[in-house]
């Protein structure tokens, strides 16, 4: 395999964009890769586009990456479409990596994009129920209904509409993750709390945040409940964006930058059903392996915090810290900027945004500025490696796909 280096990347700042479409927001991210790495858009050879939920949100189906692309004048080219849930992009840079590293093409383009805000939410809830096996979802959904309307009974704090209805279903696999951390381990609401305290923070130090608020302890555990111990401001919100990225051949590399992010480890992994180890430690250990690094070479990391809890979860599963330690380490400030290994330094899935297509790409561009030390005021002083973790679905109880990507100057 060749060695294959990143030289340009671009995003649109997330948010709420009714009057934008995937077209819109894809050509703003891709251009902004391509002025990133002094490149024309005639000049990429192959293009893989992870999208997850446009055929539900959107209705296009099948050929999203040669209708998008098209639109901005890139045709010709293969083109690839990738769908793997929240790690649609993640696997789409996988595969940009693979075709450079393998000498069948010098120079490809991986994109990432979503829509998922519109006015009809049942919409968004379905898209993120088809990332789950529906069959089991749907029987689960029908009891953790009823125990909620039983729970509202009796004068329980949970919003109305329960699962799949005014939240998305993986807010309530979550929050029983988290319940069972506590029981077993003793982590507490307000460690999962401090962690959307510090991502709240970064993200409002990036300008391609979503939400660029600053909140107290107290203010995120008195927003509004959504799953014990969830509240509001522990969750990803819903968003649209998109999220670009240019690989190039060693060789070619210093014909479009000085600053070459090199890719260094890669792995892409399913769940299973026989655990431990989990799929995040499964697939993080290849790409370690694959670096020839481990968890304490990395100076910093983006990691797939849907919610609070699943930030410490993560943690322990990358080998930050000993399983049930997760909270020890949001205590000690280690995961936060100035701290000795920061994580979500964009803000991470809880303040940056979830448009759940473009959050792979997004994630490692946050890593590729801040590798270059172009991270402005949430720069992490000498970072050298950076590893990003996307995971995607879920199928009985563990990530449908999970991707892990270790970058390195």
């Amino acid at each position: 395999m060749r060695n294959v280096a990143m030289v340009g990347g671009g995003m649109t700042r997330f948010g709420k964009y009714l009057d934008r479409g995937l077209k819109d927001l894809a050509r703003e991210a891709v251009d902004a890769a391509l002025e990133c790495a002094g490149m024309d858009r005639s000049v990429p050879e192959v293009a893989v586009v992870g999208n997850a939920a446009a055929g539900l949100s959107t209705g296009q189906e099948c050929v999203r990456a040669q209708v998008v692309l098209r639109e901005m004048g890139i045709q010709e080219i293969p083109m690839v479409n990738t769908e793997n849930a929240c790690a649609s992009s993640s696997t789409a840079f996988q595969l940009a990596w693979l075709y450079v590293a393998s000498g069948m093409y010098d120079i490809a383009l991986a994109v990432g994009m979503e829509k998922m805000y519109q006015q009809d939410k049942s919409r968004v809830f379905a898209s993120f129920m088809a990332g789950t096996d529906v069959e089991l979802v749907q029987q689960m959904l029908a009891r953790m209904q009823a125990e909620a309307e039983k729970k509202a009974k009796e004068g329980g704090a949970e919003e109305s509409g329960g699962p799949g209805k005014s939240r998305s279903v993986f807010m309530d696999l979550y929050a029983a993750g988290a319940r069972f951390h506590m029981q077993r381990y003793g982590t507490t609401k307000e460690q999962f709390a401090k962690i959307a305290v510090k991502n709240h923070y970064h993200g409002s130090l990036n300008p391609h945040a979503q939400y660029r608020e600053v909140y107290t302890l107290e203010e995120i555990l008195a927003s509004p409940p959504v799953a014990e111990p969830l509240t509001r401001l522990m969750c990803s919100p819903i968003g649209d964006g998109a999220a670009a990225a240019i690989l190039v051949s060693e060789e070619k590399a210093r014909r479009y930058t000085t600053k070459p992010v090199w890719v260094r480890g890669t792995a892409l992994g399913t769940g299973k059903d026989a655990r431990p180890p989990g799929i995040s430690e499964r697939v993080a250990r290849s790409a370690y392996e694959m670096a020839g690094i481990g968890p304490e070479d990395i100076h910093v990391m983006e990691v797939h915090d849907a919610t609070a809890p699943a930030e410490v979860f993560i943690y322990e599963e990358l080998g930050l810290c000993p399983e049930g330690e997760g909270g020890r380490l949001i205590d000690e400030g280690v995961t936060e900027l100035g701290g000795r290994i920061p994580v979500n330094t964009s803000g991470g899935l809880l303040s940056k945004g979830h448009p759940v297509g473009a959050t792979g790409v997004a994630q490692i561009y946050e890593v590729f500025q801040q590798l270059r030390g172009e991270a402005g005021d949430r720069q992490v002083e000498g970072a050298k490696v950076g590893l990003t973790e996307n995971g995607g679905g879920m199928v009985r109880g563990e990530a449908a796909a999970t991707a892990v990507h270790i970058l390195s100057v």
